[in-house]
C-alpha cells in the first residue's frame, strides 16, 4: 500500500527488527523531480539515509555495505528508490540486521514477485534470537547456578 506524507510524497513503509533494534524504513517513489526533500535533506535515487546521516557514514565497513545492499541487488532496485531509515535500540550489528529486514519487507510491499527471491535468501524471516533474561538467584547471569558448599 502506498502512503502519502504531508508534503505529498509517496512512499512504502515497513518495520524491521533484529534483537532489540527496530528500524522504520521508507522507500520514496520519485516522480518528475529527481530530488526528495526529507527532514531538510535532499535525497537522490539510490541514496540511503540512516538517522539523517548517509549510510556510508553510519556503516563505513565494506562488509556492512554488502549486507545492507543485498536485498536491493537481489530485486534489481539499487537506484530505484530514495530510502530514509530511522533506527533505534540495540548495537550496530543488530541495527544492520533490522535495516535489512525492513528494506526486504518494504520491497515485498512494492511488488509481491520480490517475495520469492528475498525469501530464498532468508531476508524476510525475522531472526527471533534475543538475549535471555537474568533469573533470580543465579548470581548475575541467565543460566549460572550458585556454587553449593562442599560440606
Amino acid at each position: 500500500m502506498v502512503k502519502v506524507n504531508n508534503k505529498g510524497l509517496q512512499y512504502y513503509e515497513a518495520i524491521g527488527r533484529r534483537k532489540s533494534a527496530i528500524a522504520r524504513v521508507r522507500l520514496y517513489i520519485l516522480g518528475k523531480n529527481k530530488l526528495v526533500n526529507i527532514n531538510g535533506l535532499k535525497i537522490k535515487p539510490g541514496e540511503i539515509f540512516v538517522n539523517n546521516k548517509l549510510i556510508s557514514d553510519y556503516f563505513p565497513s565494506l562488509v556492512d555495505k554488502n549486507i545492507y545492499s543485498l536485498p536491493l541487488k537481489a530485486t534489481a532496485s539499487l537506484n530505484r528508490f530514495a530510502i530514509s531509515i530511522k533506527v533505534k535500540g540495540g548495537g550496530k550489528k543488530g541495527q544492520l540486521g533490522a535495516i535489512v529486514h525492513g528494506i526486504s519487507r518494504a520491497l515485498v510491499l512494492v511488488d509481491q514477485a520480490n517475495k520469492k527471491t528475498l525469501k530464498s535468501l532468508g531476508l524476510i524471516t525475522r531472526d527471533p534470537r534475543v538475549k535471555e533474561r537474568r533469573k533470580v538467584g543465579t548470581g548475575g547471569k541467565a543460566r549460572r547456578k550458585k556454587q553449593s558448599p562442599k560440606r
